[in-house]
């Protein structure tokens, strides 16, 4: 029965069909989004606290571990990292996949509420939480410049309104505001002062609290009227509080004028943004995870006329890092390798078939498969992105292959004289089962990715499915459209042809005829022929073992991200200069187009970060490793800090912000393990050649002023330590100590000793206490800090991390240009074990690190479980359990021309490498299909002999089986050779698949002919065979 018939006897039902999926494709792809991977998120959500002046160590105590043991009850949490700096917390929750972000925000908040009775009470605000991923990359930075506000007013009109409407946006995350803080009244005080005059800074604090509040004062009304109460209860500015009476001394009135000054200035001084060198306020956006970044960036950017006309004019608002636009430019790379692909296929079938009318053919046919695939994309909420364009791209030699065996048997019926329509229903009928075959065993390939798990699992799956609905599309029109317009356009041929013609002709001629001598050769050496194929499998576990591996080719996105770490030792404002001198460094490099960095806030003294925005690719001199290589060398010889540099990543794996790409985590049963280990860990790493960029967390080597109070001093002269941390909390650590309520925000008055002094340790000699009057003898008096207490250097942690409610300590790093992933886990591994690290130290891998490690382990059982799943559905289709091994036997040689193809350019076996070696096995046994379909049906119908038959398959299938590989080599060979953004994505795919079919091609055309001889004896000799094959007389 041949159902291709009703087809070509109806061409108008058949052409309108066409144009129905053609037309639904396309209005489907109008409608998918645009994105650079497939929405594949975990579920992530941060969880923020903040109080002002706390130690780390206070944090960790008392804000971060109140809060992990309440959230680590919540189900599905997958990681739970924290990590405690002075005056903040942050706690990021890891889920799976499958976990719904908006129930475990619901879990969070519940788990916040729990644990709030275990918070400290002084918290200026409760915990929150956002759904977003610190470690993500930002989707867009704004900054606000002026020449006439201050970084102050700035960060106001940011944070008041501009971080409100944005945050409104569907798909925005979080908006971090970084560069300066908000406005405050800054009371900054004299010690000598408050000593001369008695005065304490509790009774200041408990002056300004007192005379700054804002209560309900009530109405008066009579019968006819109504008075609303109001007062000038609420000082605003740094001028009312200046005459402020703190107390009274010798019947005369000490005002806060009389101990010091009051400044209009900022909440938090150490705070600093830079845009180019010049001073800027910062709006960096983050994603919530599983939005699309290309509309999110859209929607902010349609809403900037609108912001911009809700701020002063004299601030200017621009964007200065947007990763939409290299996204978009790396999905029309991928969409012009598309199309260079299809042209490139057509080519292929005009040059073989050397007619018009059949070039016209695979013009219609691959456009309305790949077209069609869009529609099913749509119907899975897929987009349009790198992945899915690459499965499109791949799938050109795919699709076309289809329509090449039936277009190629249909022409030659043609040749021999048949009537086109006749020999329309002849070769479908003929080579039905084998697209059929062909369609079915490439689609059984993928069927191991699409039952994958995990982070892979669910990236590939968009690959997958794309890919495959493109040959299912591609066999429904095979059967059916291009019949049709075979029997319609394909005409006798005129015994009149070209030059070019006849030149091509004879060159394929004398290719037959080579061939023809060549397969007499190999099938009267069949043992050379299989112990050549015995060595092409040992060959390809050999080279497996020792090509370098690794996760995910390293993107360049046009961004890089940047962390500066200085000594523990470092103040703020030296921070600020060294910022400054590193963004000076990056933005002379004739490379860069933009500069920005932020130091201060919720990061540490000692800590900052920078962005920077690459030229285009065309506008560059050099590659991104050059130019990384180079910024190191200059980098170099800023003293006392260092600035590491990464690209900037569209995928990310985990929720740690760490300064270099890859992460590894230590842990210990004792803290002193950890922080004895560490250090020694990290000095061993660093030392190495192949990593760069090492540098750990761990920072427990910061400077602080221990005070040793002698308890029963304080006590004799009246002193409790309550008085002692709430007196150094005024003096040093800017005390928000009351709200000023403004229409459209709160702000706090800070009070603190005036900087002069706070830059000084020895201000703790001039620091005294006011003691509440117990006695007559205790009224009035002032006992010195120094005459109960003394103090002395020591050393303090200036970060305190966990991971999984434990001491954490991660050492991050880099890779140097030449060694991959794999070289650096083989590398870390032999360092401890050089060092003797003790069993109580307890590591491993983290983020994308550890993705790469679980996927290595699964890698050969993904291939086994590709080559299982093709022999299942060969050995139905067939019927057979030995021809589907014929069949598979053409493997080893695609995997051994891949792996040599990465070898030779320097490419290591990464997860895309994987999925081109996975399509090699659904490319390279087309041709055995072809060989062995032909090869039964010849000794089914004509009696001859397997010998005879599978010669003749050879030789009438060579052609068909040239074409499809070229047509595959050809649509995979823009990826190979592609440019500009994504292509390090792109490149590994079109590597694998190109090297695959230059060295199958080579081999299989002989083996597989002595294979299916030598399991065709196999086979009768266990006396599975239905009938005995004919004895054929050759010398006749």
């Amino acid at each position: 029965m041949n159902l291709s018939a009703f087809f070509i006897y109806r061409p108008v039902a058949t052409t309108l069909l066409t144009i129905g999926l053609t037309l639904a494709g396309i209005i489907a792809f109008l409608q998918l989004p645009v994105a650079p991977l497939p929405q594949v998120d975990n579920p992530t959500i941060n969880v923020s606290a903040s109080l002002p002046g706390a130690s780390p160590e206070t944090m960790a105590a008392t804000v971060a571990t109140p809060l992990e043991r309440s959230l680590g009850r919540i189900a599905g949490i997958t990681e739970m990292t924290s990590s405690s700096s002075l005056g903040s917390t942050n706690i990021t929750l890891q889920f799976d996949l499958d976990r719904d972000i908006d129930g475990a925000a619901r879990d969070v908040q519940a788990a916040i509420n729990a644990a709030s009775s275990l918070l400290p009470t002084n918290l200026p605000s409760r915990p929150n939480y956002r759904k977003v991923n610190p470690a993500d990359s930002p989707i867009l930075i704004l900054a606000m410049t002026s020449d006439t506000q201050t970084r102050g007013q700035m960060y106001d009109a940011a944070s008041t309104i501009l971080a409100q409407k944005i945050s409104q946006i569907r798909g925005v995350g979080q908006v971090t505001v970084g560069g300066s803080s908000l406005p405050a009244v800054r009371v900054e005080l004299n010690p000598n002062a408050l000593a001369k005059y008695g005065v304490g800074l509790e009774d200041v604090r408990t002056a300004i609290v007192a005379a700054n509040p804002n209560r309900p004062k009530g109405s008066v009304e009579d019968d006819r009227h109504y008075w609303q109460i109001q007062a000038n209860d609420q000082a605003k500015s740094a001028k009312e509080y200046l005459p402020l009476i703190v107390a009274y001394r010798n019947g005369a009135a000490v005002r806060i004028a009389d101990l010091g000054t009051a400044v209009d200035s900022v909440e938090d001084l150490r705070n600093a943004g830079l845009k180019n060198g010049k001073p800027s306020v910062l709006l960096i956006l983050f994603k919530q995870p599983g939005a699309n970044v290309i509309e999110t960036v859209e929607k902010v950017k349609a809403m900037l006329p609108q912001l911009r006309a809700s701020i002063p004019n004299a601030i200017d608002l621009s964007v200065v890092v947007d990763r939409s636009t290299t996204i978009r430019a790396s999905v029309n790379e991928v969409g012009k390798s598309l199309f260079i692909s299809i042209g490139l296929v057509i080519f292929v079938v005009f040059v073989f078939l050397r007619n018009p009318a059949s070039a016209l053919i695979p013009i219609i046919v691959v456009p309305v498969s790949l077209i069609g695939a869009f529609g099913v994309m749509y119907l899975c909420h897929y987009s349009i992105d790198n992945l899915s364009l690459m499965a499109l791209t791949i799938a050109t030699g795919f699709v076309v292959d289809d329509a090449i065996v039936v277009l190629e048997n249909t022409s030659r019926h043609i040749e021999k004289g048949v009537p086109p329509l006749q020999a329309a229903l002849k070769g479908t009928e003929e080579v039905g089962f084998t697209v059929l075959s062909m369609s079915l065993s490439l689609i059984a390939v993928f069927v191991p990715i699409l039952l994958m798990g995990g982070l892979v699992g669910r990236i590939f799956r968009e690959f997958a499915v794309t890919l495959s609905v493109a040959v299912l599309v591609s066999l429904v029109v095979s059967l059916t459209t291009t019949p049709m317009l075979c029997a319609r356009l394909l005409k006798p041929e005129s015994k009149q042809h070209g030059r070019i013609y006849l030149w091509v002709e004879r060159l394929f001629d004398r290719l037959l005829r080579g061939y023809e001598r060549s397969l007499r050769w190999a099938l009267g050496h069949p043992r050379l022929m299989m112990l050549l194929l015995l060595c092409t499998i040992g060959l390809n576990i050999y080279l497996y073992v020792i090509i370098p591996k690794g996760f995910f080719p390293v993107q360049d996105t046009g961004r890089l991200g940047g962390t500066i770490q200085a000594d523990q030792s470092t103040s703020f404002q030296s921070m600020a200069k060294k910022l400054a001198d590193f963004v000076n460094i990056v933005r002379q490099d004739q490379a860069i187009d933009n500069v920005i960095g932020v130091a201060g806030g919720q990061q540490g003294s000692n800590t900052a970060r920078m962005f920077a925005v690459l030229k285009p690719p065309e506008d560059r001199d050099a590659p991104l490793d050059l130019i990384l290589g180079r910024l190191r060398k200059k980098l170099a010889n800023e003293p006392g800090a260092s600035l590491f540099l990464q690209p900037q990543q569209e995928l990310n794996v985990g929720g740690r912000l760490s300064a270099s790409m890859f992460q590894y985590t230590l842990q210990a049963e004792h803290l002193a393990d950890l922080r004895e280990w560490a250090p020694k860990i990290l000095k061993a790493l660093s030392t190495r050649p192949e990593l760069t960029d090492v540098n750990t967390d761990q920072q427990d080597k910061g400077q602080q002023v221990s005070l040793k109070v002698d308890r029963d001093a304080a006590t004799r002269l009246g002193v409790n330590m309550a008085l002692i941390d709430a007196s150094l909390n005024d003096a040093f650590g800017q005390r928000q100590v009351s709200v000023m309520y403004n229409p459209l925000n709160q702000y706090h008055v800070v009070m603190e000793l005036a900087p002069e002094y706070w830059q000084n340790s020895q201000t703790l000699r001039q620091i005294y206490l006011s003691v509440a009057p117990v006695t007559p003898q205790t009224a009035n008096t002032q006992p010195p800090l120094s005459a109960f207490a003394s103090y002395a250097p020591t050393n303090t942690p200036l970060t305190v991390n966990h991971q999984g409610q434990f001491a954490a300590a991660t050492i991050s790093f880099n890779l140097k240009p030449g060694y991959s992933l794999s070289d650096a886990t083989e590398i870390i591994k032999k360092t401890l074990q050089e060092i003797g690290v003790p069993a109580s130290v307890h590591s491993g891998f983290q983020g994308t690190a550890k993705v790469f490690q679980d996927s290595l382990k699964n890698q050969p059982w993904l291939i086994l479980a590709a080559l299982f799943a093709i022999y299942i559905v060969l050995g139905i289709l067939y019927e057979s359990y030995v021809h589907p091994i014929t069949i598979i036997s053409t493997l080893p040689s695609a995997g051994v021309g891949a792996i040599l193809a990465l070898l030779a350019t320097g490419t290591e076996f990464s997860i895309i490498a994987l999925i081109g070696v996975i399509l090699l096995i659904g490319i390279v046994k087309k041709n055995a299909i072809m060989m062995i379909d032909f090869a039964l049906n010849a000794e089914r119908e004509q009696g001859i002999d397997a010998h005879e038959a599978i010669f003749t398959a050879c030789m009438i299938r060579f052609r068909p089986i040239m074409m499809t590989t070229f047509a595959a080599l050809l649509g995979a060979l823009p990826l190979a050779l592609g440019s500009g953004y994504g292509a390090e994505l792109r490149r590994p795919l079109g590597i694998t698949i190109v090297g695959g079919l230059i060295v199958s091609q080579m081999l299989t055309l002989y083996t597989t002919p002595v294979v299916y001889l030598y399991l065709e004896r196999f086979r009768l000799w266990c006396g599975r065979g239905f009938r005995p094959n004919p004895v054929v007389d050759h010398t006749q």
